[in-house]
């Protein structure tokens, strides 16, 4: 884990100096976007990666932070300084709502049930026209009054500080989850469910704490995606996000803290160098899922770890000399 550390300091440090050498709008949009990603896959790694469950509506907390955000924003004046934080104890609450039902299940069930909740609210922000405006979407959701006065540039550098620090917010809480007792027993439960109840480990209690801490983070995600775009639709809750966190979590690394980082680096750069040829970009996508789940089912980090391993383990072992003066390795 003091490795995990070391490398999560680094990433930050080094995303926290690039405003200060980057001076093009577009680098600083895609290294916005990339943050925004890594917030989502680090949540969404919490279920899939250390409790072991697929889920796949983790778009139902992406969409319920940013319809929360856009509406206490334009309807109540909120400004994003509390329309974020809101954003996320909305999804933490519908997290609740919807751990308490799908954590029962496990296996196929899970993720039936979990992709049924996320198309119900999508349908629900479709029909509702009075809150959500329907299919038009909430558009014009108030950005920062201080962004009139600066320029563009400047507005970027203001969101990219915002991301930056939801972004250290996300991997500080999910690091101390990972370290401390209730993730420790969230592994447990992974590894073996009912080896874990044998020993005092009640698999809904703290199965129900990473999903609600992972739906908190991505409800913020969704609420700081709110203001960034200035709109919200529908399709905040369409598959498409799913697919692309999905993606992430598995070529980073499921069940890994910097595994996720990796992903939504490796992602949204091939999105945007692929941005012109959607249907090669698409089955790119799956050939690159196909390969990572043959060749290295624990994904780019799960590669790299078991390599440094098995190095340091043939450097452990001791060499013993024989009669002939030949060395070889002891069994």
């Amino acid at each position: 884990m003091k490795i995990q550390r070391n490398c999560l300091t680094a990433f930050m440090l080094l995303a926290a100096v690039l405003p200060f050498i980057v001076s093009d709008q577009y680098i600083l949009h895609v290294a916005i976007i990339v943050m925004f990603y890594a917030v989502l896959a680090t949540s969404l790694n919490l279920v899939v990666g250390y409790v072991g469950e697929f889920s796949l509506g983790h778009t139902a907390f992406l969409g319920t932070g940013a319809y929360a955000a856009a509406l206490l924003s334009t309807q109540a004046g909120w400004p994003m300084w509390a329309t974020i934080p809101a954003a996320g104890l909305c999804a933490a609450i519908m997290g609740t709502m919807i751990g308490a039902i799908t954590l029962r299940l496990h296996g196929p069930f899970f993720v039936i049930i979990t992709l049924s909740f996320s198309e119900v609210l999508r349908l629900i922000a479709n029909n509702w026209v009075a809150v959500t405006k329907g299919p038009m979407g909430i558009a014009g959701v108030p950005q920062p009054a201080l962004l009139a006065q600066i320029d563009t540039l400047a507005g970027k550098h203001f969101y990219y500080a915002i991301a930056w620090l939801l972004l250290a917010i996300a991997l500080y809480l999910a690091y101390r989850f990972v370290n401390s007792n209730a993730g420790r027993a969230a592994v447990a439960i992974r590894e073996n469910r009912y080896v874990a109840q044998s020993i005092g480990i009640r698999p809904l209690n703290y199965s129900m704490m990473a999903l609600v801490l992972g739906a908190f983070l991505s409800g913020a995600a969704g609420g700081f995606y709110a203001h960034y775009i200035s709109f919200v639709g529908p399709e905040m809750f369409r598959f498409a996000f799913m697919v692309t966190m999905i993606t992430m979590v598995l070529i980073g690394g499921k069940g890994t803290l910097i595994g996720p980082l990796v992903g939504a680096l490796l992602v949204t750069f091939l999105e945007e160098y692929l941005r012109e040829a959607q249907e090669l970009r698409l089955s790119l996508f799956g050939l690159i899922v196909i390969a990572i789940v043959l060749f290295m089912p624990n994904g780019i980090m799960g590669f790299v770890t078991r390599h440094r391993e098995k190095r340091e383990q043939n450097q452990a072992t001791p060499v013993n000399v024989n009669v002939s003066g030949t060395k070889r390795r002891s069994a």
